[in-house]
């Protein structure tokens, strides 16, 4: 069961308590494990004096499971419950938060982890689970509640003052003790609403072995880029001396500072060497597109403080770019059209059919990065501003920097009507959303 609640936590000891929300009485909510090809049977139940409901972020549910309030069910009033049930077909890293009022939602704490192990998973010493995610609190330790603002819609999105790392602030004060020899697969979760997380772990090669979920070819960064929904899977080899300490710095402009701390434990190393075992992960079986098929559908973005356009579509007429800041509380258009979340969704901006090949040409016209979110399938980013990649990787979300044009691609063959949208929340509600009806 998942039970949505008011919750009064403290970030870190001996502060005040912040009030949050949260699924069954903690940030973040429950740790879901579960194994591939397990079916999940959940009944959320909402405790809170909002509307709400459970998107099951990256998993490839059946249409009527997948939590968007007005597209796939009603919202879940006041005092209600919706069961959840649905099949996990692939292996990963995955999340869970409210598609309802998410730019309000998901920062005041409705958010947790889902993990579907693989039927053989990787031989590591240790796994972890990472939510990042930030808060903005006041000097009481109360969160502030100015949720919405067109200020931040129109900007970078609503970023919080309190950087945290599973419900708790993070920093250099935030210790992972480690033995010298151990080698550690980090599961990390942005479930930030707006914040881009850089991350860089000094000492240490980070092997990413997955993005999103999805197995990569194992290889190692300096420096790991995490936007909002994204997330990544890590192998640390742990092989420095023994009462050493090293640190996670996030180095983003708009939040450097440490993460956590790895400290080195006195005990005698594990091991000498790093462990032997292979790192790749087997994996989950995806429809490959065939880009020599697939069809090309283009989506231009634009709007923002400073951006074009002149005008924007909504509900089917046009606005002048300050009307739609002013009147409307939007600022962002795809396909010059503007959409309120979830407003008794207007007709999908773009019909596939089922075994579709499909590649999206996304045209950046912003001065502003956009993590943009799929639902319902995983798609291969075949192509940066008209360069082909090399290793096309599958994502469900994908930054899109500014003024960038990205290519996807995949195979439309999960039926229904799918979101698409920045995952900075602020900008979904802000116009920066619309349905893809496979069919």
């Amino acid at each position: 069961m998942l039970r949505a609640v008011p919750v009064d936590q403290p970030i870190r000891a001996g502060a005040p308590r912040t009030n949050f929300w949260g699924f069954n009485g903690s940030v973040p909510g429950p740790l879901l494990r579960y194994r591939k090809g397990e079916t999940v049977r959940l009944t959320f139940q909402n405790a809170l004096e909002a509307e709400s409901a459970v998107h099951w972020h990256g998993i490839r549910v059946p249409n009527a499971m997948d939590g968007v309030p007005y597209v796939t069910q009603n919202p879940v009033k006041p005092g209600e419950e919706f069961v959840y049930e649905f099949a996990l077909p692939d292996s990963g890293t995955f999340w869970y938060h409210p598609h309802q009022s998410s730019f309000e939602q998901v920062p005041r704490g409705l958010y947790g982890a889902l993990i579907v192990e693989e039927e053989r998973p990787i031989e590591v010493d240790r796994e972890l689970v990472w939510l990042l995610s930030d808060v903005r609190i006041g000097d009481d330790g109360l969160q502030i509640e100015d949720f919405g603002r067109v200020l931040d819609i129109a900007n970078d999105g609503r970023v919080g003052n309190e950087v945290l790392l599973n419900g708790r602030a993070a920093g250099a004060g935030n210790v992972l003790e480690v033995r010298s020899g151990e080698r550690i697969r980090l599961r990390l979760i942005n479930a930030a609403a707006a914040r881009i997380f850089q991350l860089e772990l000094h000492g240490h090669a980070m092997n990413v072995i997955a993005y999103d979920g999805q197995a990569v070819e194992p290889h190692a960064v300096e420096r790991l880029v995490l936007g909002p929904g994204m997330r990544a899977d890590l192998v640390v080899d742990c092989m420095q001396a023994p009462g050493s300490r090293f640190l996670m710095n996030d180095t983003h402009r708009r939040s450097a500072g440490p993460i956590a701390s790895l400290v080195y434990g006195d005990a005698r190393p594990l091991r000498r060497q790093p462990l032997g075992a292979p790192m790749r992960l087997a994996p989950n079986r995806l429809p490959e597109p065939d880009l020599a098929k697939a069809t090309e559908h283009y989506i231009m973005f634009q709007g923002g403080m400073r951006g074009v356009p002149t005008m924007g579509i909504v509900d089917g007429k046009p606005v002048r770019t300050h009307e739609l800041m002013e009147r409307h509380g939007l600022a962002w258009t795809m396909n010059y059209t503007a959409q309120h979340e979830h407003a008794l969704m207007h007709e999908p901006f773009l019909h596939l059919q089922r075994g579709e090949h499909v590649v999206l040409r996304m045209i950046n016209e912003t001065d502003f990065v956009h993590p943009m979110h799929l639902h319902g399938h995983f798609f291969r980013v075949v192509a940066v501003d008209g360069h082909k990649e090399a290793r096309p990787v599958w994502r469900d979300t994908v930054i899109m920097g500014p003024r960038q044009t990205l290519d996807v691609a995949f195979v439309a063959d999960n039926p229904g009507d799918w979101m698409y949208h920045c995952h900075i929340l602020d900008h979904a509600a802000g116009g920066m959303m619309g349905t893809i009806r496979v069919a």
